[in-house]
This record gives structure tokens, C-alpha cells and sequence, in this order.
């Protein structure tokens, strides 16, 4: 799905700011919101693959990770960061790191750099 709102840069954000906000519209990814429910995607990282049912308000399904979630869990899908503290939220990015809270460890969990995404047909 594509946002057909471009980002302006704006002179309160600092020209990296800027610059990543841009990338992302360049690189793509998928807003969760704009999904509808039981959506599944496909999200390959640097590292694993792993697959995403898309719930409301935020949450998913997720399975992919041999130690955080072998097995489907339901999560809270954070959105994705640069490798920072600034996140996109409910958004899914090439080139950034998909951030989750899963309910059996206390912090954030972020993935390696995302490569691709892919939507599977109903």
C-alpha cells in the first residue's frame, strides 16, 4: 500500500531526520493500519523470515524467531525505527527494523534491517 501523502521536510527536523522519513517513502513498506484484519505478510529481514496476521488496534499475530517466537504469539506491533529511538508507528519499512512488544519479555523487540515485505493473497 502507498501513502499518497509525501513527506515535506520540515526545518525543525534535523537534515538525518529528514533524510530517513524520505528513504522510507523511497524504499516503501505497508501501513498496518491500511490493512484490513487477518491480513498476513511476509517480512524478510537481514536475518529470518518471519510471517505477520494482522489484528486490531495495533496487534498481530507473529512466528519466525527461533527464540522469541517459534511458535505464533500475539504481539503489539510498535511500527519500525532506523536503528534508533524515533519510530514509525504502525509501519512497516525496507530498510528499517520492525519493533514489537511481545507479552513475555519486558522491552521492545527489534529485528535487523527489514528487505523486503510481501502481502500474501487471501
Amino acid at each position: 500500500m502507498r501513502n499518497t501523502n509525501l513527506f515535506i521536510p520540515h526545518r525543525n527536523l534535523s537534515d538525518q531526520i529528514n533524510a530517513n522519513i524520505i528513504r522510507s517513502e523511497i524504499e516503501g513498506g505497508v501501513y498496518l493500519n491500511d490493512l484490513p484484519e487477518e491480513s498476513t505478510i511476509e517480512v524478510e529481514t537481514q536475518n529470518r523470515w518471519y510471517t505477520l496476521v494482522v489484528r486490531r488496534d495495533g496487534r498481530a499475530l507473529i512466528w519466525g524467531h527461533p527464540e522469541f517466537c517459534p511458535e505464533p504469539v500475539e504481539v503489539s506491533i510498535s511500527g519500525s525505527n532506523w536503528g534508533g529511538s524515533m519510530l514509525k508507528t504502525s509501519y512497516l519499512g525496507r530498510g528499517m527494523h520492525l519493533e514489537y512488544r511481545h507479552p513475555a519479555y519486558r522491552g521492545p523487540i527489534v529485528t535487523s534491517a527489514i528487505v523486503d515485505i510481501r502481502l500474501k493473497a487471501a
